[in-house]
């Protein structure tokens, strides 16, 4: 394969993002969207909301992380080949786009697009508990995957 094409095994380059297109970076992609749903589901539960009946609540809630999640994701390389090459750097990585996610998701929250508000303090349990979870989540994938 030649670099920058999209194909099995290859990086592409899409605007700055960099995706390997494996069932690794794949996996990772699961495991991410899985960490944030979890945030969420508990998130709306402790809120008084069963995420198994509100699930068009719970949509809504997950809706602006994840498009600030994969925003920020595909610029950080949080699917290259080499981001679960280093446990410290994996870690680094995976909380600054966290931040970053959040940001945007509270940019979309403030919006009449979305339910809910840009609240401060809802942003500070969303980078600490969404945070700890992605953390969590990607220092076990890194571990799993370099051995």
């Amino acid at each position: 394969m030649i670099p920058g094409r999209i194909g099995a095994m290859s990086v592409s380059t899409v605007g700055r993002s960099r995706i390997e297109l494996s069932a690794t970076s794949a996996a990772l992609a699961v495991g991410d969207v899985a960490a944030i749903l979890l945030f969420v589901a508990v998130g709306e539960y402790t809120h008084g909301y069963n995420p198994f009946v509100a699930v068009g609540r719970v949509a809504g809630t997950l809706a602006p992380f994840l498009i600030g999640w994969v925003l920020v994701a595909g610029v950080a390389g949080m699917y290259a080949s080499d981001a679960t090459g280093d446990l410290k750097r994996s870690l680094s990585v995976t909380i600054v786009s966290w931040v970053l996610a959040v940001v945007v998701a509270q940019a979309l929250r403030a919006t009449a697009y979305f339910h809910g508000d840009a609240a401060l303090t809802f942003a500070v349990v969303s980078v600490g508990i969404g945070g700890a979870l992605l953390c969590l989540w990607r220092a076990s994938a890194t571990v799993l995957l370099s051995s």
